[in-house]
C-alpha cells in the first residue's frame, strides 16, 4: 500500500468552514473603540464549551520545531468543545483536519497552511493532527474547554501520513 501524502492548501474561510473557523482580521464585523484609536473585530469564532464546561485561555510554546516532510500516524479530537490556536507573533503553521465522526481514516484528512496572521478554531469533534510549529519558541494563544470530563480522544491511523510542504 502506498503511503498517503498531504500537501497543504492555503487556508481560507470557505475551505475550512467544515472543520472550524478561521480567526483573522479580514472581517466585516469591525467597530472602532477607545476614541477611534483602535479597530475591534468581534465574533471571529464560536467558542464552544458545551454543558458543564468553562472557557480556558492558555499559551502554548513550541519546544521543538517541526520540519517538513513530517510523518504522523495519530490524530485527536475534542468531543466536548472547540479548540482555538492563534499565533502570538506572525508565523505560518499547518493544520491537518478531518470532519467530526466516530472514527477517521487517513484518506479523510485535508491539510491547510495559514498565511502567518491567521488563527484557527476547530469545531467540536473535528479530528486534527496535534499542533506543530516551524520555529522553536513560537507561541500560540489557546482557547478551549476546561472542565471535569476528559475532552481529548486520540486515534491511531491504519497507515502513516506524510505531510509535505505547500
Amino acid at each position: 500500500m502506498a503511503e498517503l501524502t498531504l500537501r497543504p492548501r492555503p487556508l481560507t474561510r470557505e475551505r475550512f468552514q467544515r472543520y472550524g473557523d478561521v480567526i483573522e482580521t479580514a472581517s466585516d464585523h469591525r467597530e472602532v473603540m477607545n476614541e477611534s484609536r483602535f479597530e475591534r473585530f468581534d465574533n471571529l469564532c464560536d467558542v464552544d464549551v458545551g454543558d458543564g464546561g468553562r472557557v480556558s485561555v492558555s499559551i502554548a510554546r513550541c519546544r521543538s520545531a517541526t520540519n517538513l516532510p513530517y510523518r504522523f500516524d495519530t490524530v485527536e479530537r475534542h468531543p466536548l468543545g472547540s479548540q482555538a490556536f492563534v499565533p502570538l507573533t506572525p508565523a505560518s503553521f499547518v493544520v491537518v483536519v478531518a470532519p467530526p465522526a466516530e472514527s477517521v481514516e487517513a484518506a479523510d484528512l485535508r491539510a491547510f497552511v495559514t498565511n502567518g496572521r491567521q488563527g484557527i478554531n476547530y469545531h467540536r469533534g473535528t479530528w486534527h493532527m496535534p499542533l506543530i510549529a516551524f520555529e522553536a519558541g513560537q507561541q500560540f494563544l489557546v482557547i478551549d474547554r476546561a472542565g471535569d470530563a476528559p475532552n481529548c480522544d486520540e486515534h491511531g491511523l491504519d497507515e502513516p501520513v506524510l505531510l509535505l510542504e505547500a
